[in-house]
This record gives C-alpha cells, sequence and structure tokens, in this order.
C-alpha cells in the first residue's frame, strides 16, 4: 500500500468516526437536553444530527477524490449540502422562537452540569480531529480535506459556547442564560447553513474562516 493510499484510507476513517460520533453525540445531547430542559443543550445535539449528513457527504467526497483527485463536487454531495442547509434553517427557525418564548416566560433549566461535560468533551474530540485531518490533507495537499479540517472549527466554536453558557447557568442561575446561548448557536447554525447552499452551488471549498 503506498503513502498515498494510507492516507486516504486515514482520512476515510476520520470522516466515518465524525458520523459515528455525531449520532452518538445528537442521542446523548438531545436526551440529557431535554430532561433537564436545557435548550441550548438540546439545540447542540440536534445541530450533531445535522452535521451527520453533512459528514455523510464528506465521506463520500473523499472517495471520489481518491479515484480522481481533480473531479468535481458531484450531485450526490450537492443533494447533501442542500439537505444539510434546509435542515439547519429549520434548525434555526425553531432554536429562535423557543429562544424568545422562553425568555418571554423566565423559563429555567432544571440543571445545565451535562451541557458543561458534553462541551468538554466535543472541545478535546473536535480539536484532535481538525489536527489530524489537516496533517492528513496537507500531505495529500488536498484542498478539500484541508476545507473539511477548518469547517470543523465550527463545531469547536458551538461547543465553546455550550461550555460557556451552561458553566455560567451552573454558576450564577441567571434566567436568561440558556436563551441566550442557544441564540447564538442560532447565528453558527444559520452561517453553516448560508455556506452549505453556497457550496452546492459552486466547485469551490471555503476555508471556513469567516466563522
Amino acid at each position: 500500500m503506498s503513502k498515498e493510499d494510507k492516507l486516504f484510507k486515514i482520512a476515510f476513517a476520520l470522516a466515518i468516526f465524525t458520523v459515528i460520533y455525531n449520532v452518538a453525540e445528537g442521542i446523548i445531547a438531545t436526551y440529557l437536553g431535554f430532561e433537564d430542559e436545557s435548550l441550548t443543550l438540546f439545540g447542540f445535539g440536534t445541530d450533531s444530527f445535522i452535521e451527520v449528513i453533512s459528514g455523510l457527504g464528506i465521506t463520500h467526497m473523499i472517495i471520489r477524490i481518491k479515484k480522481h483527485s481533480d473531479s468535481k463536487r458531484d450531485d450526490f454531495e450537492r443533494s447533501a449540502l442542500r439537505i444539510t442547509g434546509f435542515a439547519f434553517y429549520l434548525l434555526v427557525i425553531g432554536l429562535v422562537i423557543t429562544s424568545f418564548y422562553n425568555m418571554y416566560i423566565g423559563h429555567k433549566p432544571i440543571t445545565t452540569f451535562w451541557g458543561v461535560v458534553i462541551s468538554v468533551i466535543s472541545i478535546l474530540v473536535m480539536w484532535v480531529l481538525v489536527i489530524w485531518k489537516r496533517k492528513v490533507g496537507s500531505e495529500l495537499n488536498s484542498e478539500p480535506i484541508l476545507a473539511d479540517a477548518n469547517c470543523t472549527l465550527v463545531c469547536i466554536y458551538m461547543s465553546v459556547i455550550l461550555l460557556v453558557s451552561s458553566g455560567l447557568y451552573e454558576l450564577t442561575h441567571i434566567t436568561y442564560l440558556d436563551s441566550l446561548g442557544t441564540l447564538l448557536l442560532s447565528y453558527f447554525a444559520f452561517k453553516e447553513g448560508k455556506e452549505c447552499f453556497e457550496k452546492a452551488k459552486s466547485d469551490k471549498y471555503c476555508s471556513c474562516k469567516s466563522h
């Protein structure tokens, strides 16, 4: 097996791991967010499920560029991007409406402890993935893989929002912190949705540094 084949095998394994991790994170976060009445944690978990769709598109992309390194984005990837973008927009609408409703009624989560735990784990896992994907992308000189690595940073930003809002609420129990954290998640979800539709219309690979 050549070095290039080994690197593509690693890239594929990282993509599969990302999908599996997001499924597990989504199940746990949405369940605990619902049980603890934490909208930020629930929204974070829902975002993880949407990232699964994106992850499947990335997995397909790696297979495509391994076969034909100069090939363009195909119909499967464009469809995955459109579905992901639409799902993000739906998530934004739901989170924004619920956030303002929670602020209106003065809703408080039962606890945000698990939001702190899940966010810390997510930051650590995603940061390792960013480093590893960048290493593989650099060695393969692959713009698509490097772009995917940089886009994984968005997951870290969202994890930081969950950590800060959950941590501050757990310490202070200020009423609006959970809803404010949800609104910040909504902002990043909107940016991700917008970018998905932009990617679906072109063959460019965004570095996602604008986030």
